[in-house]
């Protein structure tokens, strides 16, 4: 079913990696779904569950034609969303990669849009995906930038709680550690943390310029409301080299207890603020999809593998 907000040009999917248990049947079709040199990178992952989340997730960032990159179910979720709301065959869809490794798709790239009544081409596309912990999510608006970031809470691998803080000293703002460190047991602090993170990494994916940006120049305000499930808020404000920026708005949301994800959203050249937020859909949650769901578009690109022990012939 189509979720509210679809329709005016916005989409948030989510795929559940962490409890996939894929037959071999659907481990081979995801394979055969995606290209060559995906299934090599694929091949890479040392563990099963990065292979999986991989092969639904890859972190993308363009218009129509450039894309950033994390890592497979989201190979998926990048390919269903290209055919389905784009408008492009899956089996036309050709993803290469930069010399600095990020994914775009290939030209010539010809979207099947429907014109306005007014005979007007409807605003691109821009979508970002991102996978952490348990989850793949993507992220997708007409006519504005987008950044997708997700974070599970979970404790420091080889570090105290303070000393993981002291690490990350220099990625949050004075005032964005006296939220964090106030906000009371180490739990709970954890999760601030991961809250404001997820608000940095969300507008930096947005907006395209990677590691060297400094963090710092960006602060997060907040909003009193605590997150909650199946509700959307849209009332945290950032702050760029300490004045407040009207021009973009931040979605936050709980996937579960542990999953914080956040939505950047802003105007592109083309569109400009005045135009961008009046035109902004209603915040919709995300919509959890099944590997059915992923592959309902799906055309193979290769044939299937013949059984083991069949010679070639």
């Amino acid at each position: 079913m189509t979720k509210a907000g679809e329709e005016m040009g916005s989409v948030r999917w989510a795929f559940l990696c962490g409890s996939w248990r894929p037959s071999r049947s659907e481990w081979m079709l995801a394979n055969r779904c995606i290209q060559r040199e995906e299934r090599e990178r694929i091949g890479q992952f040392v563990f099963a569950k990065d292979a999986k989340s991989a092969m639904v997730s890859l972190t993308v960032n363009f218009g129509l034609s450039y894309c950033g990159t994390t890592t497979r179910a989201g190979r998926l979720l990048l390919r269903r969303f290209v055919c389905e709301r784009m408008g492009i065959p899956w089996s036309e869809i050709r993803l290469e990669r930069s010399p600095r490794g990020k994914p775009y798709l290939a030209a010539p790239l010809k979207v099947n849009t429907v014109r306005s009544d007014s005979g007007t081409e409807p605003p691109s596309w821009s979508f970002n995906l991102s996978h952490q912990g348990d989850y793949a999510v993507l992220a997708a608006e007409q006519g504005g930038q987008v950044g997708v970031d997700i974070m599970k809470n979970t404790m420091p691998g080889t570090s105290s709680v303070p000393e993981f803080f002291r690490i990350m000293t220099r990625q949050f703002t004075a005032y964005e550690w006296s939220v964090i460190q106030s906000a009371g047991s180490e739990h709970l602090q954890l999760a601030a943390f991961y809250r404001h993170w997820a608000l940095k990494e969300s507008f930096i994916k947005a907006i395209g310029t990677g590691l060297g940006f400094n963090l710092q120049r960006v602060e997060f305000h907040l909003a009193p409301e605590l997150l909650t499930q199946k509700h959307v808020q849209r009332q945290t404000k950032m702050h760029l080299d300490e004045e407040e920026e009207e021009d973009w708005i931040f979605e936050e949301s709980l996937l579960d207890v542990d999953h914080h994800v956040a939505v950047a959203l802003g105007p592109t050249d083309k569109t400009g603020s005045e135009l961008f937020r009046p035109s902004l859909p209603p915040a919709s949650s995300f919509a959890l999809l099944s590997f059915s769901d992923l592959t309902a578009s799906a055309s193979p690109l290769t044939e299937e593998d013949p059984p083991a022990g069949t010679a070639s012939r």
